[in-house]
């Protein structure tokens, strides 16, 4: 990474020097690093990059980098990773995974999937999807949650869809229809689940989880489940978690069980979640309704039971003013908690034990979300 990072400085200096311009008269920003943490030796993970949202019409998404063999992060790598990419990353990161040696950044208001190399971050294509929302994966293929139409609130939004992509030919390959403004999405049995939110047609949101058969790609049923959901994830013996956001005022948010076996509700949790992450068979959670009253949690899935109530152990969870992306280091178990502030100005990052001991907190970008880890083989 230190001589990728030696050389994009060269080349923009160099473009500097000759008074020219990288990317028609627009300015090639360099990235920033500080040493945040001793060198870390014994994790399996090469390091994580980190999708800063930005605020929507800004045009002001990038992608941060921790490197966990140097303890060095990096701030804003795309624009010196890609000098020759017109309007640097886009507008509204939604999400970022990694898969296989690839990177995938779900770019919202730009439409498009930036799908760039894993250990570089270095673009090798984009595909175009509407108003494209989450990324799963499974036997070689990317599906994308897609609201279809325009970014606008409309009671008689049209019905969305969910895109399958060809990660070895990189091409658009599927499409099927499935409710309304679909959001987070899990693969088990070769179905895919889609938690669709209607979030366009607020006070008719929908409620439905669409279920996918892989092999003919068509939706085969809807589960009725709670209204306006979004996050999704599934636990080791095939039991789907959902949220459900609720209408924000007389409706609260509530957690869900869904038997993939039967495809079934089992369980209605008058748990409010705002994100939350699985990690073995606990599922770590925060609810955040303002910047005052957030809370921290993890229930255990053997028992459907909350088995902290602060998942955050020195009283640093007070430094945070909104908490909004959330991840797990596979090996390691830490704890990664990002802060947006208010919206507006520059976010953090925080780094926490999996005994929730703060290790390390650093500045991000604006809007910080989305955390993908990059294993040691990538």
């Amino acid at each position: 990474m230190k001589q990728l990072y030696n050389i994009a400085y060269i080349f923009s200096f160099i473009c500097i020097l000759l008074s020219t311009s990288c990317r028609d008269d627009e300015m090639v920003y360099l990235s920033e690093q500080e040493q945040i943490t001793p060198p870390v030796s014994n994790s399996k993970m090469m390091g994580f990059y980190l999708l800063n949202e930005g605020n929507m019409g800004m045009n002001k998404a990038t992608i941060d980098y921790f490197e966990y063999p140097t303890g060095l992060y990096y701030r804003d790598i795309y624009s010196e990773n890609n000098p020759g990419v017109v309007k640097e990353l886009g507008d509204v990161g939604n999400d970022l995974q990694v898969y296989g040696n690839k990177l995938y950044a779900v770019i919202n208001n730009s439409n498009k999937i930036e799908i760039m190399d894993a250990r570089s971050a270095k673009r090798i294509t984009e595909i175009t999807v509407p108003n494209c929302r989450y990324l799963a994966f499974h036997a070689g293929k990317a599906y994308v949650s897609s609201y279809a139409a325009n970014i606008s609130v409309d009671p008689n939004a049209q019905i969305s869809f969910v895109a399958e992509i060809d990660t070895t030919t990189l091409t658009l390959t599927r499409k099927v229809n499935v409710g309304y403004q679909p959001e987070e999405m899990v693969v088990h049995n070769g179905k895919l689940y889609v938690a669709n939110s209607g979030g366009y047609r607020a006070p008719n949101y929908d409620k439905t989880v669409s279920v996918i058969d892989l092999n003919t790609f068509e939706e085969i049923k809807k589960i009725d489940v709670g209204i306006n959901l979004h996050r999704m994830v599934i636990d080791k013996r095939g039991y789907i978690y959902v949220n459900s956001r609720g209408n924000l005022s007389t409706i609260p948010s509530k957690l869900y069980v869904i038997d993939s076996k039967t495809d079934a509700v089992t369980d209605e949790l008058d748990i409010p979640v705002t994100n939350m992450r699985l990690s073995g068979d606990s599922l770590y959670f925060f609810n955040a309704p303002d910047n005052k009253n957030a809370t921290y949690s993890i229930l255990d899935t053997r028992y459907k039971k909350i088995v902290s109530n602060n998942f955050i152990s020195d009283g640093s969870e007070r430094q945070i003013m909104l908490p909004y992306g959330l991840g797990i280091n596979p090996d390691t178990k830490e704890i990664y908690l990002t802060d947006v502030q208010n919206f507006v100005v520059t976010g953090y990052i925080y780094c926490f034990t999996p005994e929730g001991k703060l290790k390390w907190k650093t500045q991000a970008g604006n809007i910080p979300a989305h955390i993908a880890f990059v294993p040691k083989n990538r």
